[in-house]
C-alpha cells in the first residue's frame, strides 16, 4: 500500500516537472520545420534553435517576421515569444528571412547556406516587384538562376521548351515586350550556355553581386509625412536613410549616411534624424503608427550597428568563418579541376576508341571490297579457263576437218577422170579442195594462237587471284589496335591533392604548389573578371537595343521610365545616394 501511493507521488511529481510547450513553424525560403517550444523560451532561444537546425552561424543578417494587423515586425530576442502579439493558435508561424543586407555580398556573405537563402530571397523580391530590375538585366540574372539550378548547359539535354515552367523573369518584364516565351527562353539559354564550368554557389554569388546595384536593392520603404503634411517614402539600408518621392522609389530625394547621423529617436508618431553637422537642420517626420516608428527604429540600430562593425576589423568568429571559407573554396576548386582533368581525359579516351572503331569499321569495309574483287577475279579466271578449253577442242576439231579434207583431196587425185571435161571439173574440185584445205590451215593456226593467248590471259587472272589474296593478308593483319585507353584506370598526374576517405574519418592534404598554382589563377580570374565586366555591361547594351524595338511603350511603368531617365543621365543606384550628399551643408528642405 506504502509502495503504491509513493509511485503515484512520483508520478506526479515527474508529470509537474514536464514544461509545457507549444508548436512553432518556420518557413524558409525553401522548407518549412516544425519545433515544439517551451512556453517560456524567449525570442533568442528560438532563433538561435533555428539557426543550429539550418548549420547558420552568419546570424545577425536574419531574424524571426511575423505580421500584425497588415504590418510587418520582428520577434524580439530578449521577449518572450508568447508574449509578442502573434497568433495563440498552433503552429505559431514565423518566416525565417534576412532582416539587414550587406553592403558588398561577394565580401561579407561568408558561408554557403547564407549566400544560398540570400539568393534565394533576393530572387522572390525581384519577381515579385518588389525589386525594380531593367529587362536587360532580368534576363541575365534569369541566366545565373537556371545555371544554378540545372548546372553546365547542356544542349542534348536542356533542349527548346525545358525552361517552359519556370518562372525567370518579373511578368511586368514579359508584358512589356512583343516577345514569345521561346523568344525569351533563347535569349536566356543564351547567356545561360556562357556560364559553364560555375558551381551553384558561383552562380547565386554572381546573381546578388549584379542585384546588390539595383536601386530598390535591400531597401525597406515606409510611408511618412513630414512638418508640411507633404507625404513622402523613408528608405532604411545598409548606407543610410533616404527621402524619396512616393512616386519614385529609385532616386532619392536626399540621404542621411550613417555616419553623418549624430541621433534618432521618436516621440509617439513623431520621428527625428539629427544629423551630425550641427548646421544641417533636424529632419522631423510623422508615421501613421505607433508599431512603425518602432519597426523602423529597429532597422536603424541593427544597419547602423552592422554599418559600423564593417568598418572595424573581424571578430575572431569571422575571422575563423573567413579561414574555413578559403580553405573549403581552395578544396572545391582543386576538387572541380581535379574532376575536369578526369573528364577530359575520359573524353578524350572516347575520342580514341571512337577513332579506333572508325578505323576498324572502316579497314572492315577494305577487306570486305578486297573479298568481293578476289571472288570476281576467281569468277574471271574459270570463265577464260573454260573459254580456253572450248577454242582448243574447236582446234582440235578444224584439224581433224584438213585432215578429213586432204585424204578426199588425194582421193579424187588418185581417181582418173577420162574426159576432159571432168579432168577440168577434177582440177577445179582440187583447186578448191586445196583452198579450202589453206584455209583450214590458216583457221586452225589462227584458233592455236587464240588457245596460246587465252592460257596466258588465264595465267595471269591467277597471279591477279594470287597479289588480292595477299592484299587481303596485308589488311586483315592491319586491323589489329590497341585496346582503347580506360578512363577508369588512366593514372592522375602526380601533382593531383590526395582526398581520401578512411573509415569515417574525411583527410585532405594541401601542397604548397598546389596553392601557388591556386593563387596565380585567382590573380588570373581577377584580371578576366575585369575584362568581362566590360564585356558584360556590351551584352546588356546588345540585349537592350535588340529588344527595343519590340517593346510597347504604352505598358511602360513609372518606374520603367525613371529607370531609363537615369540611364540616359548616366546615374547608378551609389551615384544617385551621394548626390544629395554633395549638395553641402545646408538646411534641409523637402
Amino acid at each position: 500500500m506504502a509502495g503504491a501511493i509513493a509511485s503515484r507521488m512520483s508520478f506526479s511529481s515527474l508529470k509537474r516537472k514536464q514544461p509545457k510547450t507549444f508548436t512553432v513553424r518556420i518557413v524558409t525560403m525553401d522548407a518549412e520545420m516544425e519545433f515544439n517550444c517551451e512556453m517560456k523560451w524567449k525570442g533568442k532561444d528560438l532563433f538561435d534553435l533555428v539557426c543550429r537546425t539550418l548549420g547558420l552561424r552568419e546570424t545577425w543578417f536574419f531574424g524571426l517576421q511575423y505580421t500584425i494587423k497588415d504590418t510587418v515586425a520582428w520577434l524580439k530576442m530578449d521577449k518572450k515569444v508568447l508574449d509578442h502579439d502573434v497568433s495563440k493558435e498552433e503552429p505559431v508561424t514565423f518566416h525565417f528571412l534576412a532582416k539587414f543586407y550587406p553592403e558588398n555580398a561577394e565580401e561579407e556573405l561568408v558561408q554557403e547556406i547564407t549566400q544560398h537563402l540570400f539568393f534565394l530571397q533576393v530572387k522572390k523580391q525581384i519577381l515579385d516587384e518588389k525589386i525594380y530590375c531593367p529587362p536587360e538585366a532580368s534576363v541575365l540574372l534569369a541566366s545565373y538562376a537556371v545555371q544554378a539550378k540545372y548546372g553546365d548547359y547542356d544542349p542534348s539535354v536542356h533542349k527548346r521548351g525545358f525552361l517552359a515552367q519556370e518562372e525567370l523573369l518579373p511578368k511586368r518584364v514579359i508584358n512589356l515586350y512583343q516577345m514569345t516565351q521561346e523568344m525569351w527562353e533563347e535569349r536566356i539559354t543564351s547567356w545561360y550556355a556562357e556560364h559553364r564550368g560555375r558551381a551553384r554557389d558561383e552562380a547565386e554569388m554572381e546573381y546578388l553581386k549584379i542585384a546588390q546595384d539595383l536601386e530598390m536593392y535591400g531597401v525597406n520603404y515606409f510611408a511618412i509625412r513630414n512638418k508640411k503634411g507633404t507625404e513622402l517614402l523613408l528608405g532604411v539600408d545598409a548606407l543610410g536613410l533616404h527621402i524619396y518621392d512616393p512616386e519614385n522609389r529609385l532616386t532619392p530625394k536626399i540621404s542621411f549616411p550613417w555616419n553623418e547621423i549624430r541621433n534618432i529617436s521618436y516621440s509617439d508618431k513623431e520621428f527625428t534624424i539629427k544629423p551630425l553637422d550641427k548646421k544641417i537642420d533636424v529632419f522631423k517626420f510623422n508615421s501613421s503608427k505607433l508599431r512603425v516608428n518602432k519597426l523602423i527604429l529597429q532597422l536603424c540600430i541593427g544597419n547602423h550597428d552592422l554599418f559600423m562593425r564593417r568598418r572595424k576589423a573581424d571578430s575572431l568568429e569571422v575571422q575563423q568563418m573567413k579561414a574555413q571559407a578559403r580553405e573549403e573554396k581552395a578544396r572545391k576548386q582543386m576538387e572541380r579541376q581535379r574532376l575536369a582533368r578526369e573528364k577530359q581525359m575520359r573524353e578524350e579516351a572516347e575520342r580514341t576508341r571512337d577513332e579506333l572503331e572508325r578505323r576498324l569499321l572502316q579497314l572492315k569495309e577494305e577487306a570486305t571490297m578486297a573479298n568481293e574483287a578476289l571472288m570476281r577475279s576467281e569468277e574471271t579466271a574459270d570463265l577464260l579457263a573454260e573459254k580456253a578449253q572450248i577454242t582448243e577442242e574447236e582446234a582440235k576439231l578444224l584439224a581433224q576437218k584438213a585432215a578429213e579434207a586432204e585424204q578426199e583431196m588425194q582421193r579424187v587425185k588418185a581417181t582418173a577422170i577420162r574426159t576432159e571435161e571432168e579432168k577440168r571439173l577434177m582440177e577445179q574440185k582440187v583447186l578448191e579442195a586445196e583452198m579450202l584445205a589453206l584455209k583450214m590451215a590458216e583457221e586452225s593456226e589462227r584458233r592455236a594462237k587464240e588457245a596460246d593467248q587465252l592460257k596466258q590471259d588465264l595465267q595471269e587472272a591467277r597471279e591477279s587471284e594470287r597479289r588480292a589474296k595477299q592484299k587481303l593478308l596485308e589488311i586483315t593483319s592491319k586491323a589489329s589496335y590497341p585496346p582503347p585507353v580506360s578512363s577508369s584506370t588512366t593514372a592522375l598526374p602526380a601533382d593531383v591533392p590526395s582526398f581520401g576517405l578512411i573509415g569515417e574519418s574525411l583527410s585532405f592534404d594541401f601542397k604548397d604548389t598546389d596553392m601557388k598554382r591556386l593563387s596565380m589563377e585567382i590573380e588570373k580570374e581577377k584580371v578576366e573578371y575585369m575584362e568581362k565586366s566590360k564585356h558584360l555591361q556590351e551584352q546588356l547594351n546588345e540585349l537592350k537595343t535588340e529588344i527595343e524595338a519590340l517593346k510597347l511603350k504604352e505598358r511602360e511603368t513609372a518606374l520603367d521610365i525613371l529607370h531609363s531617365e537615369n540611364s540616359d543621365r548616366g546615374g547608378s543606384k551609389h551615384s544617385t545616394i551621394r548626390k544629395p550628399q554633395a549638395q553641402g551643408r545646408r538646411p534641409i528642405c523637402i
